[in-house]
């Protein structure tokens, strides 16, 4: 079952043998960063560091750092088993008669049950303190790499509400601390937190921000999946964990925080004011991204559990953390992309790509050009829209084993022929377009050719054994001498 809290989650994962606690003095500057990439990189368990130099709060750190805990952190085995879930959730299907709309129904019932609820009382406000008393200096934020601009809150939930249909955004954004009560906010064009902030911004009113820091693992993914717009990540980590979110109101703003946090802060972004400069912070792209001008979050309140654990991590080369949440994302919502692309047989983005410089895609061609067709289809989907260069395949292909892949492009691609070069959106951390936000994409089709792609010689066949040799000498392996081979 899904976990109700960070607490539940973290106490299961210390039965299970997958939560490390540091007891021996660390640095919030740079060290914990150092171990922590060494940690994940090598597949290690989650980190809670007890005694952090100068902090009160203990530091937990790759909680979700490999497949096996995003998935338990969602109340999986496998996180196939709910991409079926999702896709039925949101498909867009429309009841065309009185019959269809009867038989929709109890789905409807059923997902209004995992709205989330206003409780009276929350954990999360045991401790409150306001007004002059707010220091996030208390905070065991880190600085992560050694140009970093500053301390980086770095795994956040900032809630905020559309200010013309009241509708609540969750989103993921990194937050620079300036002082003891203001930080950046990073929120960048294409989000839905800028997107509220710009509808404040016209009307001339100030925007009130929650900030959760440590939360259930369902509302933490839910924060950072690309849902449609308008959709509540609260409803969605609802039907994740089968049961609706407990949000308390905060204490000094007009928003809902949740009520099993660790800590909450309470403030505002004034669209009034100047932006301030925030960076350079050490990405998920392994570069730093450059200073740029943000809005200014100002704290009112940080309300919290009487001993809260901080929870954050860090980005840079891959893997990192956040690496298992965008996996988990790729599989959780591969039915939807598979809608929307039914060309498509399976898809991966790769570790070293970071999610927006390449996708390989396998597709069962059936006529000319197919791969091109699918190509500009990426080029069209959601977030996918920013993917820098897209490698199409033939369906027998494993999409996950990027040697695989290589190797027919290596075999099956003659460059004048099959490779597309276009202009069009980029990621805007993407440092190699010549636009911030917009440059070239490559579409890479390595699938066999066929007639009437263009000049196509005779295509040789491919070494393949056949099957009925493979079953032998598979049975007759250890016979062989062979079993420890």
């Amino acid at each position: 079952m899904p976990y109700r809290d960070l607490r539940e989650f973290l106490e299961d994962l210390d039965r299970r043998g997958e939560l490390r606690r540091i007891d021996a003095p660390v640095s919030r500057d740079l060290e914990i960063s150092e171990i922590t990439d060494r940690v994940t990189k090598a597949a290690g368990p989650a980190l809670l560091f007890t005694h952090v130099t100068g902090c009160s709060m203990p530091v937990l750190i790759n909680a979700y750092g490999t497949m096996e805990r995003m998935a338990l952190g969602l109340g999986v085995e496998d996180l196939a088993s709910l991409a079926g879930r999702i896709e039925e959730m949101l498909r867009p299907e429309i009841p065309t008669g009185l019959i269809e709309k009867i038989k929709k129904l109890p789905a409807l019932a059923k997902l209004a049950g995992f709205a989330p609820s206003i409780v009276s009382k929350g954990v999360c406000q045991q401790v409150v303190k306001e007004g002059e008393q707010v220091d996030l200096g208390e905070l065991p934020v880190l600085t992560c790499w050694p140009d970093d601009g500053g301390r980086f809150i770095t795994f956040p939930l900032v809630f905020t509400k559309d200010p013309a249909t009241g509708e609540r955004n969750i989103g993921l954004y990194r937050m620079q601390v300036f002082d003891r009560n203001s930080t950046a906010m990073h929120w960048q064009t294409h989000h839905d937190g800028a997107a509220n902030f710009d509808a404040h911004r016209r009307l001339g009113r100030r925007m009130d921000v929650a900030v959760a820091i440590g939360v259930d693992p369902a509302l933490a993914y839910a924060a950072s999946a690309p849902l449609p717009a308008g959709m509540d990540e609260a409803l969605f980590a609802g039907f994740l964990r089968e049961k609706g979110v407990e949000l308390v109101r905060c204490r000094t703003i007009d928003l809902e925080a949740p009520a099993a946090a660790e800590i909450v802060l309470e403030g505002y972004v004034d669209p009034a004011e100047p932006l301030r400069t925030e960076g350079p912070f050490g990405d998920h792209t392994g570069f730093y991204t450059p200073p740029e001008p943000y809005p200014v979050f100002h704290v009112t309140a940080i309300t919290h559990r009487r001993d809260p654990i901080y929870q954050t991590l860090i980005v840079g080369k891959p893997p990192q953390e956040d690496l298992f949440l965008g996996k988990a994302t790729e599989r959780l919502f591969f039915p939807m992309v598979k809608m929307l692309i039914p060309d498509m047989v399976d898809y991966s983005l790769p570790v070293f790509g970071i999610f927006h410089n390449c996708l390989f895609i396998s597709i069962r061609k059936r006529y000319p050009y197919h791969a091109r067709k699918v190509i500009h289809a990426v080029w069209g989907v959601g977030q996918l829209t920013v993917t820098k260069t897209v490698v199409v395949v033939d369906e027998h292909v494993n999409v996950h084993d990027p040697d695989e892949v290589w190797f027919y492009v290596g075999a099956n691609v003659d460059a004048r022929r099959d490779v597309v070069i276009a202009d069009g959106p980029v990621d805007v951390l993407d440092h190699a377009s010549p636009y911030v936000g917009g440059g070239g994409k490559m579409g890479i089709d390595a699938t066999a050719k066929i007639p009437g792609e263009g000049v196509v010689r005779p295509w040789p066949k491919e070494i393949r054994m056949t099957d009925e040799v493979r079953q032998r000498v598979t049975q007759r392996w250890n016979e062989l001498g062979l079993g420890d081979v």
